[in-house]
């Protein structure tokens, strides 16, 4: 199928935004205000959460960014020559005001030949975990990103762009209160870190029955959640076999790539879902998993199949059929779809292009080319057909 048979119809599940220096700041209310700061350190700026510089995104002004699709070769072919990430990105190009405003955005999708996406955030994926100590300010620094998220580009702009706010869940009143506050502002899709619940008492499980009032109004409401790769914490233990600390995506070492490339963080918070029966007691829920790959899809399946097959009377119902029901995937574009198809249904396979981040595509349809081995309708479907269905 060519892209002229797509035209009207095209829905990109992973289009991101670069946030200015306000976004997590301008809304933040008086006693928080110290919460977040941009400081300078040797000639460079950074940020601060809770007086703790972090490296997590080495620029976070966003002022320069790697070009998009810079690291296209690198997942296609690999890396023999041993070249180092800045060799690989190449020269920073200007943060374009596409990447910042949904006006300049719109004009670049028709370009492209997007009709749709969803669009998250890039910045505040280094929220959650940075305070995880402190769950009062998390709730408060989400709300604020959320408002400044709204006031910039709302959360469905023109019908054509639907940014994702984020939903934190320490708190579960909070987490309702703050998903009826979106969805009044008409939000269609909601963002949910795929990690263990941080909270005063220690972190838990989102699929225990605390949490079953946030997914009540979830599938009440027919709203999309997805969960998007994140920091999610799990460098803490990668860091105990390493010898380092926070999780830095631009200085990788072999065992911390390793886990990046096994995508735990999103099996295991399906895992979650299932085995604490979230998905069971709420049946419509639908759960989108969006630039975490599609690797671990077959383990994932495999072990539940394993734990079911021996210890069938601690599940609802079997586990496979559950994830076949409820979850969505939008694998990266070097995997294979053909083999992902085999594991779930083809209507449960949306494409993502991860625009304009440079481990993505600098050309969205291009996606095209790596589909193989299916019908028009299909590919009519994972082009964007599924995902309108999702979020109508």
């Amino acid at each position: 199928m060519d892209r002229q048979s797509l035209r009207g119809s095209v829905f990109d599940a992973d289009n991101h935004l670069y946030e200015p220096r306000e976004a997590l700041t301008q809304f933040l209310p008086g006693p928080y205000k110290s919460a977040i700061k941009y400081v300078e350190v040797d000639g460079r700026t950074k940020i601060a959460v809770l007086g703790q510089i972090s490296d997590y995104i080495p620029n976070p002004t966003f002022d320069k960014v790697a070009a998009p699709g810079a690291q296209e070769d690198f997942f296609r072919h690999g890396n023999p020559e041993g070249k180092s990430h800045r060799e690989i990105y190449g020269d920073a190009i200007a943060c374009l005001p596409a990447f910042r405003e949904p006006g300049p955005r719109l004009t670049l999708m028709d370009q492209q030949g997007l009709d749709r996406t969803l669009m998250f955030p890039t910045l505040a994926s280094l929220v959650e975990e940075r305070f995880r100590h402190d769950p009062d300010a998390m709730h408060v620094v989400i709300h604020a990103l959320n408002e400044w998220l709204h006031e910039t580009w709302s959360f469905d702009y023109e019908q054509r762009i639907y940014p994702t706010p984020i939903i934190t869940l320490p708190v579960v009143e909070r987490a309702v209160e703050e998903l009826e506050w979106v969805l009044e502002r008409g939000a269609r899709a909601i963002l949910v870190r795929p990690a263990p619940v941080p909270g005063l008492r220690g972190p838990r499980s989102f699929g225990l029955p605390e949490f079953d009032p946030f997914w009540k109004l979830a599938q009440e409401e027919k709203v999309l959640v997805t969960m998007h790769a994140s920091d999610s914490g799990y460098t803490r233990w990668v860091g105990e076999w390493d010898g380092a600390s926070e999780f830095k995506p631009f200085q990788p070492s072999p065992l911390r790539s390793y886990w990046t490339v096994a995508h735990q963080p999103m099996a295991d918070a399906i895992a979650a879902l299932v085995c604490h029966g979230a998905l069971s007691r709420f049946p419509d829920l639908r759960v989108m998993s969006v630039e975490n790959g599609s690797d671990w899809v077959p383990g994932l399946l495999h072990h539940l199949a394993g734990v079911h097959k021996k210890m069938p009377q601690l599940f609802d119902e079997d586990p496979i059929e559950v994830v076949s029901r409820n979850i969505w995937i939008s694998p990266f574009w070097e995997d294979d779809v053909q083999s992902l198809a085999k594991l779930l249904p083809i209507d449960h396979i949306v494409f993502g292009s991860d625009f304009p981040h440079p481990e993505g595509l600098g050309d969205p349809l291009s996606y095209l080319d790596h589909l193989t081995g299916l019908g028009d309708d299909e590919v009519r479907d994972l082009m964007g057909g599924t995902l309108a269905r999702l979020v109508a």
